[in-house]
């Protein structure tokens, strides 16, 4: 088990928003070039569930070429590799090292001691201190050990949660219809998980991508649940996912008016405020501060 040390927490997740997450293959060029133009917060390039055996070593050189040219903007770059037990992932974490990537995202991890030996392999293979390790929670074993994975943010490199609810599905038989009532318990444990270590949190790719209605869906849950953001599979999801993990003009309206009342001077001292006819306490300044930080990020962009 991880225990705390005296790392700088560099890997903890930054102000940038994370609303919408979108894979590509690394295994297409096009793709990839066309990531550079598209609106979404942060680029997944896939070695692992997207790309065939025989392209591995060939998307791993195109990973790293197109990650060296640039161009992509505010967008984070993250890269999946193959779990280290395949014949490909040793070798995707050797080439990454050197790869100007925000984050590794690694699959299947099943415990905290799977957190603790990827991040001392991005140690000892040269990885810079900015270089976060992304985790997949996809398998009966990761949701049974939450707790103890997002422990381990304390002293290795762990900063983000993404779930996998397609694989979590293959290995358990639970059925992925609308509303998602048997994930229920594993999207609120994911959440609580994360935020009792710092982490951020994203959920799973919602594979109906003809079907708006009920990606939006999927999006108004996990944003309600505490999510920073959703994964996503198609360019064509972005725009909703964007709109439904930013704050509302009424949500920033609302938020300005708790912050200001609370900075006004003839309120010094008081701990509650009646702001807009709802009672205002200083937990919800702080909420308001940190959803008026949200959307001045997203303006920035």
């Amino acid at each position: 088990m991880a225990t705390q040390s005296s790392r700088a927490p560099d890997f903890r997740p930054d102000h940038r928003p994370l609303r919408s997450v979108l894979y590509m293959p690394a295994s297409n060029r096009r793709a990839i070039d066309k990531a550079r133009g598209l609106d979404c917060d942060a680029v997944v390039l896939d070695l692992e569930d997207a790309v065939a055996p025989d392209l591995k070593a060939e998307a791993r050189t195109a990973l790293c070429e197109e990650v060296a040219a640039g161009g992509f903007g505010y967008r984070r770059m993250i890269a999946r590799i193959n779990g280290l037990s395949t014949p490909w992932g040793k070798d995707d974490l050797a080439a990454l090292a050197v790869a100007p990537i925000g984050a590794l995202l690694a699959p299947k991890v099943d415990s905290a001691e799977d957190v603790i030996a990827l991040s001392e392999a991005m140690d000892a293979a040269g990885y810079g201190p900015h270089v976060a390790l992304w985790v997949m929670i996809e398998t009966p074993r990761a949701i049974l050990a939450l707790e103890r994975i997002a422990e381990c943010a304390g002293s290795t490199r762990l900063a983000a949660f993404v779930l996998g609810l397609n694989d979590l599905a293959k290995d358990t038989g639970m059925a992925q219809q609308p509303g998602r009532a048997a994930f229920v318990p594993v999207l609120s444990h994911a959440v609580m998980a994360a935020r009792a270590h710092g982490l951020a949190i994203l959920d799973g790719v919602c594979n109906a991508i003809d079907d708006p209605v009920r990606l939006e869906g999927e999006c108004c849950q996990a944003r309600d649940f505490g999510f920073d953001g959703k994964t996503l599979i198609h360019p064509s999801q972005l725009d909703l996912a964007n709109r439904v993990f930013a704050p509302s003009e009424s949500d920033v309206a609302e938020a300005r008016a708790i912050v200001d009342a609370f900075a006004d001077p003839a309120n010094a001292g008081k701990g509650a405020l009646r702001v807009n006819g709802k009672m205002a306490e200083l937990l919800h300044r702080d909420m308001a501060k940190r959803l008026i930080e949200k959307a001045e990020s997203i303006s920035a962009r």
